[in-house]
């Protein structure tokens, strides 16, 4: 099964210099908590999620539409293409301990986002070879889990 035929194409996203305060605007009104941060030549540069606002509002004193998405976002990305098969995605779901991707085209671009909630909808018990199975899916989701993060680490924009 290849990524294109399970990912999620509607998808909202926002700039570096966006603030917390719009993105949660954004996150609201799409009922997400995740969203791709695209630069100025359409490429994603990062992902921002409501975790990592939550992170950055406890920790500073200033008012989410002060603070800008880029200064909340963690720099380490994980990407995947709509090519890709879904037992890949779901390796860098787990070797990541995050439960989204989003998906890029060839030149960097955003087309559209996989989710680990998106993959499940897709699993089927034993499957046949190439599906994707509950087997699967569960142990990309024991390994969100055990995530661990040293003390003093940034945030982890990919959670």
């Amino acid at each position: 099964m290849k990524v294109r035929e399970v990912m999620t194409t509607d998808v909202v996203c926002c700039s570096p210099e966006t603030t917390l305060a719009q993105a949660t605007t954004f996150m609201e009104k799409k009922h997400c908590g995740f969203l791709p941060v695209v630069g100025e030549g359409g490429n994603v540069i990062g992902v921002l999620t409501d975790r990592d606002i939550s992170i950055a509002l406890g920790t500073r004193n200033e008012r989410p539409s002060n603070i800008r998405v880029w200064d909340a976002t963690s720099k380490k990305l994980f990407t995947c293409t709509a090519t890709d098969d879904v037992h890949s995605a779901l390796k860098t779901l787990h070797a990541a301990k995050i439960r989204r991707l989003p998906v890029i085209d060839r030149e960097g671009a955003l087309i559209g986002v996989l989710s680990i909630d998106d993959i499940v909808k897709k699993a089927r018990g034993h499957g046949n070879r190439g599906d994707v199975t509950y087997k699967d899916v569960e142990d990309t989701y024991k390994s969100l889990q055990r995530r661990v993060r040293p003390s003093g680490e940034g945030t982890n924009a990919a959670a």
